[in-house]
């Protein structure tokens, strides 16, 4: 049966990536679970030939994606969390937020932005579905509302002055819903902010690491433009950012709201039209490019096994399942990858079962050559492990294209 988009109802009949059979990312294993079957999903991407939306094509529920010991923490990343609190400073000042404001943001995960708004004094509220990230928010005096965000809680809501959404817009299932909900918990002048990954850098820089199943749609601001409208919503503002990888922050509003149009939002549509995705030829190109990241990564891990020598990951991410389970790697290839997430430290990677130790790990086995799997924090990571390069071990990254440090 042909699958209607998601948005706008269109028969879906463009291919954009087939990755095949994988687990969700983010379902990391104990070693106890290695004696069950592991479930897995289609990992397939269409792109509507109308909106120009790209969503996955088979979906598992969210409650199986976003379960109560969800394993990603956002503040585990240094510059993630410096991010979030130039965010905070910057709405605060450019939108007046003060005592009397009222903050939302939609996935909160463990307080790691709304914290800042508690410094400064700025009522708030998080919207968080799983339970471990949210007991580690409300630890730090945040208070929590414990359920997916739609139109079905947001009558319950407070209407927000700001409503804040980091890496979440791709996230939800039924992206129609979730954005009528964003109007319906939106006050008359209030503004929205959104961040997510930009579909146009995604295919510049092929990264198809960063598919995987807790990604519903893939996004570009032709597309969201077109879902903001039919919610009665307005894009006034528009900046490109340079987190996972290239990603668009939005500003939103109510369609009569009085905030200015700001020209950014017509020059990168504009943009994007140029680069050709409002034509079908775009999106079904990047196979082949997926591909090639794919056979380039596989190919050094096989040559440094044959040259005996020793290879380690860094960062049990979800884009590093994504690009490890298409390419077929195993422990034979990549022993172990180490990860500063406690949650994550003592379980294994879905799909390869990989054991993930402590960073502790690559000083007792310092290996050859060291697999950086979350290459947007690959900066970071390897000021960290500087000690390890002095001794010769060199760093690798997959994408875009294989790179190895001298």
């Amino acid at each position: 049966m042909t699958q209607l988009c998601r948005h706008c109802a269109t028969p879906l009949s463009i291919r954009f990536l087939d990755l095949g059979f994988a687990p969700p990312s983010n379902a990391y294993l104990s070693p106890v679970d290695l004696r069950k079957p592991e479930l897995t999903f289609p990992l397939r991407l269409l792109a509507c030939g109308d909106c120009r939306l790209v969503q996955t094509e088979d979906f598992a529920a969210a409650d199986a994606l976003f379960t109560d010991d969800y394993a990603y923490f956002s503040s585990t990343s240094k510059g993630w969390l410096e991010h979030a609190a130039r965010y905070a400073n910057m709405v605060t000042e450019r939108f007046g937020l003060g005592a009397d404001s009222h903050v939302m943001e939609i996935a909160s995960n463990d307080g790691y932005l709304l914290k800042n708004f508690v410094a400064k004094g700025i009522p708030c509220v998080g919207v968080e579905p799983t339970e471990s990230t949210a007991a580690a928010a409300r630890a730090l005096g945040i208070p929590v509302v414990q359920e997916f965000f739609g139109m079905e809680l947001s009558a319950s809501l407070e209407q927000a002055d700001l409503i804040a959404g980091n890496n979440v817009y791709a996230h939800v299932p039924d992206i129609n819903d979730f954005t009528e909900a964003l109007k319906v918990s939106l006050k008359p002048e209030g503004v929205i902010t959104l961040e997510f990954p930009h579909l146009m850098r995604l295919v510049e820089f092929r990264q198809f690491d960063t598919v995987y199943h807790e990604h519903f749609s893939y996004l570009s601001l032709l597309a969201v433009d077109r879902i903001f409208a039919a919610a009665g919503l307005r894009i006034f503002d528009v900046e490109e950012l340079p987190t996972h990888g290239g990603s668009l922050r939005v500003f939103g509003c109510h369609d009569g709201a009085g905030h200015p149009q700001d020209n950014s939002v017509a020059a990168l549509m504009e943009q994007e039209r140029a680069r050709g995705m409002d034509r079908d030829d775009f999106y079904l190109a990047f196979q082949s490019q997926a591909d090639d990241v794919k056979n380039d990564f596989l190919g050094f891990l096989l040559q440094a096994k044959a040259e005996g020598k020793s290879v380690a990951g860094y960062g049990a991410a979800a884009k590093g399942n994504t690009i490890m389970n298409y390419a077929g790697v195993r422990p034979d290839l990549i022993p172990f990858i180490c990860d500063a997430a406690p949650a994550k430290i003592g379980k294994l990677m879905p799909g390869s079962h990989i054991p993930i130790l402590a960073p502790s790990a690559l000083r007792e086995n310092r290996p050859d050559y060291l697999i950086i799997l979350p290459w947007n924090i690959a900066a970071e990571v390897k000021a960290q492990c500087s000690d390890l390069a002095a001794l010769g071990t060199r760093f690798v990254t997959a994408v875009p294209t294989l790179e190895v440090s001298e």
